[in-house]
């Protein structure tokens, strides 16, 4: 089996890379177009395979989207699907964002399917919330695949856990459908909050109103209206710069992220407030759209921060604070076994490292330490996990080696070449033959 093989970096971190747009964005972007009558216009692509996921499942449904050098128009309209089959691959966002969406197709049933991993994954409060505002599904364990009727909604009033922002998104984004207006009720524990902005948000760009009370527990959509067609120019991805930047953490030298114009409306904005008061020295330039960590040297220090909107993060930040001066406290860490992997567990394997990161409840504690030392760790095929161990195993003893090294094409597909250029040691070793070859060019300082 393959593996990415890390090895300790040598020189100073020193370069300047481009971070692609967000996916976050770019789903919602498409999803919404294709629900707009007329042409959507996209600025900003991305070769992510989740990315690929979504454009599979609105090509099924039948939305014509076609490629321009600067990104994506979408011919938006009524869903008519190819043959009753929608390849939603391993995306959960896209799944759960479209599953009550397939109540809009006009040629029969459709049914939802993908990978294993994401059959494993349970939806059933999504569905049952579908069930409760008249869309018909039916499934098996409340698990893909599953299969959506077609049918105007009714909407009304329905309550679900904001266990997964994911859920409440899929609701909002079928609600304008409705015979009368819906009114979504968040229980405990809302987790994921910005992610449900960028939804609302989203909207309100292609022409729905939606509403919320001051608590933000309750969100209501009016009925009977329209999504208009628009066009929208994409920020870059901050869950996918957060790699390099904590590479650029945890190496002297000067690295330089173009494309950042600041956390904006990004659900994992606060990764640049939090990088700063772990004593990074990271300066942002909205006007150049440019972020810079000028290293001398100096370890981050340990803090504590709430994690409960900011999942995604878990791992980059559980890598870099086991290499941080002091303690660092992940709080609200709940959403994040819920992803991909279960990340808490995943990240627990800095422990084979010579890190001390311990799961306490809801929380992660992670006590600083000099050094790791290299050692085999499981990427669990989960694109965040095999990124952030690929950066501590960067500041190692040793080598580290890496389940499923190609995980990272999920979300940041040039994470690789880029991570080379600013100084990154890793090749994926394909075969013994091969890897001994490719061992020599990074010991001979080929990258």
């Amino acid at each position: 089996m393959s593996r990415l093989k890390v090895f300790p970096t040598q020189t100073e971190a020193s370069g300047s890379v481009q971070i692609p747009p967000s996916k976050y964005h770019l789903h919602r972007a498409l999803i919404l177009g294709s629900l707009a009558d007329g042409e959507t216009v996209v600025h900003g692509r991305s070769a992510a395979k989740h990315i690929r996921d979504t454009l599979n499942s609105l090509r099924d449904l039948g939305t014509p989207i076609r490629h321009t050098q600067s990104g994506y128009v979408v011919e938006g309209g009524p869903y008519v699907p190819r043959n009753g089959r929608v390849r939603v691959g391993s995306s959960g966002s896209t799944v759960q964002f479209l599953l009550g969406l397939g109540s809009r197709s006009t040629g029969g049933p459709v049914t939802y399917d993908g990978v294993d991993a994401l059959r494993r994954r349970p939806i059933g409060p999504l569905l049952q919330a579908l069930g409760r505002i008249g869309v018909r599904t039916e499934s098996v364990r409340d698990r893909l695949p599953v299969t959506v009727f077609p049918g105007q909604p009714t909407g009304g009033e329905v309550a679900i856990e904001g266990v997964l922002s994911q859920w409440i998104s899929g609701l909002l984004l079928v609600a304008p459908f409705a015979e009368r207006d819906t009114t979504v009720r968040i229980l405990d524990p809302f987790n994921e909050r910005t992610y449900v902005h960028l939804t609302a948000s989203f909207m309100r760009r292609f022409g729905i109103e939606v509403h919320a009370d001051a608590s933000e527990r309750v969100w209501t959509v009016p009925a009977g209206q329209v999504y208009r067609p628009t066009e929208i120019s994409l920020d870059a991805d901050l869950s996918s710069a957060a790699f390099p930047l904590i590479y650029a953490a945890l190496h002297p030298g000067t690295v330089e992220l173009t494309g950042i114009r600041g956390a904006g409306d990004h659900p994992e904005g606060r990764l640049l407030e939090v990088l700063q008061q772990m004593e990074v020295p990271l300066t942002v330039d909205p006007l150049t759209e440019r972020a810079i960590v000028k290293n001398t040297g100096r370890r981050p220090r340990g803090v504590e921060v709430d994690m409960k909107d900011i999942p995604d993060l878990i791992p980059a930040l559980t890598a870099l604070a086991s290499l941080s001066r002091g303690r660092t406290v992940l709080h609200n860490i709940g959403p994040g076994r819920l992803k991909e992997s279960n990340r808490v567990k995943a990240m627990l394997q800095l422990n084979r490292m010579g890190g001390r990161v311990q799961e306490v409840g809801d929380t992660l504690v992670i006590d600083g330490v000099e050094t790791l030392t290299g050692a085999d760790i499981s990427s669990y095929n989960d694109h965040r996990v095999l990124m952030a161990f690929a950066i501590a195993a960067s500041a190692a003893r040793g080598e580290t080696t890496l389940t499923f090294p190609r995980a990272y094409e999920i979300s940041y597909p040039e994470f690789l070449e880029q991570m080379r250029t600013l100084g990154l040691n890793a090749v994926i070793d394909t075969g013994a033959k091969k890897a001994a070859a490719e061992k020599e060019l990074v010991a001979s300082g080929a990258r």
